[in-house]
């Protein structure tokens, strides 16, 4: 076979999602392989986050594969990426990693890592062939959203006056640094702002941003119809990290419940322990566990004194 790889075109993106959704269904198992996700989006949120970062398999003329890849500063993940199933197995997905990685040398992305199913070893060996090493497993967890009374010293990055949006970028850059040198998550918080896929809660204290969260809401977003995704969240470190990660997620809880939301999802690595203990007391329980593979084989910003919500699917 010849296989091709170049930047995945809009007019790629309805075959893109109709692969992505047939080949994780597929290995799943499901009754109705192209059902997986429902009316939630990935391929197509990701890319026009950042059509430059989306990469395309081609064979004789015909889209067969895709892998987009993210950057936050310093840190980077990729994913879905995936291959048409009646072509697994042709070396098509070592082709797509094989340009991620050139991607991530070219943007001088210190660490990545990226979601996979632990129990695959075709897998995991695919992955480490790249340099990746599984560590800690990282629970996609949910629990129904309960009414809540709005948060004090919270407001949105949509409801902040246009002119004071960049001092709230800043402010979150600041946060993410002192969590993770470089770890940059502007292009998250504008992708959900300028795509209207939900907002990102600001947490304020006396000292300032105390954390924030990029939630995706409802149908066409990354959550999918009636659901409230932390794709991302964050506390300020320091000894008052735990009381302010219980807050923000009593702010992601109300922003679920003013729009309608009966459920909420949010993924943390279990190598956060205190962050993945409170989500357990608050009621969130695991529907989908994967492995965070990474590389280099260090911990990033999973340590046990981290307050962060992300899962890298």
């Amino acid at each position: 076979m010849t296989i091709s790889i170049r930047p995945l075109r809009e007019s790629d993106l309805p075959a893109a999602d109709r692969i992505c959704r047939l080949a994780f269904g597929t290995f799943l198992g499901l009754p109705d392989p192209a059902a997986f996700m429902g009316d939630a989006e990935f391929v197509r949120t990701r890319w026009a986050a950042d059509p430059t970062a989306a990469l395309a398999a081609e064979l004789d003329g015909e889209l067969v594969g895709s892998n987009i890849v993210t950057s936050w500063g310093s840190f980077g993940f990729f994913g879905p990426l995936t291959v048409r199933p009646d072509l697994w197995d042709r070396g098509i997905a070592g082709r797509l990693l094989e340009a991620t990685m050139a991607l991530f040398d070219r943007w001088g992305t210190r660490h990545v890592g990226l979601f996979t199913f632990a129990h695959s070893p075709k897998h995991l060996a695919l992955y480490q062939k790249f340099g990746f090493w599984p560590r800690f497993l990282t629970p996609v967890m949910a629990r129904p959203v309960a009414p809540k009374p709005p948060v004090p010293d919270v407001i949105t990055y949509a409801g902040l006056p246009e002119s004071r949006r960049g001092d709230g970028l800043g402010a979150c850059r600041d946060l993410t640094d002192a969590t993770y040198p470089g770890l940059d998550l502007e292009r998250e918080i504008r992708a959900v702002h300028t795509q209207g896929l939900g907002d990102t809660v600001l947490l304020h204290a006396d000292a300032g941003l105390a954390g924030f969260a990029v939630c995706h809401c409802g149908p066409g977003s990354e959550a999918g119809g009636g659901a409230c995704y932390v794709k991302f969240g964050a506390v300020k470190p320091g000894p008052d990290a735990g009381a302010a990660f219980d807050r923000l997620l009593d702010a992601c809880e109300a922003l679920a419940g003013e729009r309608g939301l009966q459920r909420m999802v949010a993924g943390v690595n279990v190598a956060r322990h205190d962050a993945y203990r409170r989500l357990l007391a608050r009621g969130y329980r695991a529907w989908l566990e994967g492995v965070i593979m990474q590389r280099p084989n260090e911990p990033g910003y999973c340590l046990p004194d981290v307050y962060v919500i992300d899962d890298l699917r």
